[in-house]
This record gives C-alpha cells, structure tokens and sequence, in this order.
C-alpha cells in the first residue's frame, strides 16, 4: 500500500516540489537536524504599486505631488526623502525612519519595471523573469539553495510567491497557527498533553528511518524518490518545529505586519526557517493616492522597523537581509478623481548583512523617468548607460546570497550580459 500510495504522490507531482539531493545529499542527512544560523532573507512588498515620491525619490516640481515643494525636501547622509510627518497617519513617518536606518539603508532609484500591470509586474518584481511562469522567486530560490531541509524554508504570506518547484512553499496565517504546527504533537498545540509518552515517540520515529532507509536502499524512479524523500521530511520534522515554541511571542501584536513579522523571526531563531515574502496591499491609489499613501506609507515603514528592531532582540539582526520593493510606482501626475495611475518606473530598498548604506544607486529625472547609468561603476549615464530592470537586480541578489552558481540558480537563468551586470551594487 505505502508503495501504492507512493506511486500516487508521484503521479499528481507531489515530489516536483521536493528539496534538490545533489551530490553532497548524505552529507546533508547527516546535519539535517542542525539548525541553519543564516542569513536570513525578508522580502517586504508594498502590493499594488506605491508612490516613490512619498517616499525615497521625492519630486517638489511639476506638480507631481501636493503635500510639499522642491524646497522642503529633505536628506540624511546621501538620502533624499519627501516629508511626511505632517500628513502621515499613525505608522511610522520617513523622518523618523531615515533618522534610524538611514546609515543602513541602500536605496535605488530609476528601475525600469517595463510593464504597468499588477500581475506581470509582481512576478518580474519576485522573480527577475517577466516573460516566464516556472521561475522561482528570489525568496524561494535562495531558500532551496541554503536550506532546503528546513521545515519551513520558505514563508510566504501572500503576493507572487512561486517557488519553480523547488521548494515547499510555507503558509502561516497567523501565530496561534504557527504554536499549533509547532506542537503538532501536542493535543491542541499543547506540548503539555502530548498524544503519545516520549518513549513511543522515540519509536516511532526508528521505524520511520528503518522504513525510510529500507526504501531508499531499493531501486526508485526520480520522482517516486522524491516523494518519498519529502514524505519522510514531513514526517520527522516535528521535533525540529517544536524549537520554535520559546521564540513565540505571550502577546500578539496588533498591527499586521508586526505579526507577519514575528512568525518569520520566530522560525528563523529556531533556525527552520530561510527566507520570508512579507506583504501589505491596498497601495494601488487610483482615487485619493495622498491619504491612501500617508496610511499605507508609514505602516509599511513600521513593519519594516518592527523586524529590524525585534530580530536585534532575538540576537539575530547581524543575519538578515532585507529587500524593500512594490510592482510598480505611480505615475507622475494626478488623475480626475485625485488619484495617480500605473507607472512603469519605480524604486527599491535595501539594508542588512553584507549591503553597504547610506547609499543611493540609480535616479530619476524631474518628469520621473528612469536615467540609465552605467553598470560597471553605477554612475548616471544618459547616452550610453543601461536601464536597469529587475533582472538586473536579481543578477546582483543571487550574487550577494552565494547562489549564483548553484545549480538550481543555472536551471533558472536570468540572461544578463557580463557587461551589464551591475559591479559593486553591494558596497
């Protein structure tokens, strides 16, 4: 029957999502209860395409926004941001959030999403390849290369989150959840009322790896290896998962980033964790895009901060790295109903281990176009300079996480020419 059932796994494609057994696969059996130290991977999206001018790329001319002028934008080291301490509503305003991060922060300017679309440009956005659905995003991928045996390699808690089949794809709505999944053990999530005494338990999990070894030692097909690989995976990760309990928060914060927030740090503590798709929507501003963004701004930006300051708690903030990003911006005028519209230019930030700060890469000019800049030492360059797209970026996020050349990154090429690769975009 278990062999049956196998066959089934195999035929609706439950191995395709298996965890890559190259050739250092015993290797990584031996070590699969360790748990992975870092680095650790945030990607915060501003789902529906916010406004850079309220935020990192501020413009005071040519009426592209109303809340200030070209004179009272404002800077700290090499940032420029716009001022909304005034206007914001609750969160955190960019005066407060340059003062703290800014040193940290790296910011580019002028990415060329070269599509206006929700759809398209989320998934160019996560995964640097527009014209492709099979691709990974960077999330997921730099999950399967670093840790694929963890149990809850890679979270996602909403936007693009495809994972090309490489790795299990993790949904933890909310905390009582991940306390739940944690002591799947436990009656209730209780680690208390246990369904079975130690001593069983102990049992239970030889039998599992003597039928687990039995059945690797005898011939398989690919996919049926697989799948017995990712059954046997779920089946003994649970005494992993209950590491995660002690990082667990007693009380849940209201706001809900900060709750997306805490479940990722409380799986990467517990190292079964790799990397995390963090998101808020609401910013696609079509009518009213100065109040929707003064709330949905400074919120975001709380988010943001709420991790970075939680994860330096958790003695972790050393290990992160953090990608701030939307789909697209707005466009560079209003509309009748006081809106702004889908606009193919945008903005990305950056801050963590290994990225130099108080930096800012990249521009746009005062009509909100991109300005090309030349890759090699990332000076603007109008005439002979490249538009940098998301690919471009990736290119660099493969580079910076060590998986450039890994297998699973060659599987997925992004097809950036060496001389438009972007050198030194880290710092």
């Amino acid at each position: 029957m278990r062999r049956d059932f196998l066959k089934m796994c195999g035929l609706a494609g439950l191995g395709l999502a298996a965890p890559y057994r190259g050739p250092d696969a015993a290797a990584a059996d031996a070590k699969k209860d360790e748990p992975y130290a870092g680095p650790f991977y945030v990607v915060f999206n501003a789902s529906g395409g916010w406004d850079t001018t309220y935020l990192m790329d501020p413009k005071g001319v040519n009426g592209i926004n109303r809340l200030y002028k070209d004179g009272d934008i404002l800077t700290k080291g090499a940032h420029k941001y716009a001022p909304i301490k005034a206007h914001a509503k609750g969160g955190m305003c960019n005066e407060d959030f340059y003062a703290e991060f800014g040193d940290e922060l790296l910011t580019f300017n002028g990415l060329d999403y070269s599509v206006n679309n929700h759809s398209p440009g989320a998934r160019y956005m996560a995964t640097g390849k527009l014209d492709s659905l099979a691709y990974p995003t960077f999330a997921a991928l730099v999950a399967a290369c670093r840790g694929p045996d963890c149990p809850l390699a890679f979270l996602t808690f909403g936007n693009y989150s495809a994972t090309g089949n490489l790795v299990a794809m993790s949904r933890v709505p909310y905390l009582p959840s991940l306390r739940n999944i944690a002591n799947a053990d436990g009656v209730g999530g209780n680690e208390k009322s246990p369904y079975h005494d130690k001593f069983a338990l102990d049992r239970i999990e030889r039998a599992l790896q003597e039928e687990h070894e039995a059945v690797a030692a005898s011939p398989l097909l690919p996919r049926a290896e697989r799948a017995e690989n990712m059954l046997y995976a779920a089946q003994v990760n649970s005494k992993a998962l209950q590491r995660v309990t002690q990082y667990i928060p007693a009380q849940i914060p209201k706001e809900r980033m900060a709750q997306q927030a805490e479940i990722a740090l409380a799986s990467f503590k517990a190292g079964v964790c790799v990397s995390a798709n963090l998101t808020i929507g609401q910013f696609d501003s079509h009518a009213n895009n100065d109040p929707d963004q003064m709330k949905l701004i400074p919120e975001f930006l709380a988010g943001i901060a709420y991790l970075v300051r939680r994860a330096g708690e958790l003695k972790i903030r050393e290990q992160l790295v953090v990608v701030v990003q939307s789909e697209m911006g707005r466009t560079p005028n209003y509309n009748a109903g006081n809106g702004k519209d889908h606009w193919s230019i945008g903005s990305a930030l950056f801050l963590g281990k290994g990225i130099k700060g108080n930096r800012v890469v990249g521009a746009t000019d005062d009509k909100q176009f991109a300005v090309p800049l030349d890759p090699a030492t990332l000076k603007l360059d109008k005439d002979r300079g490249v538009r940098v797209r998301p690919e471009h970026v990736h290119e660099a996020l493969r580079e910076h996480a060590g998986v450039a050349d890994h297998p699973l990154s060659k599987k997925f090429p992004l097809g950036v020419p060496d001389k438009e690769r972007l050198k030194g975009f880290w710092g």
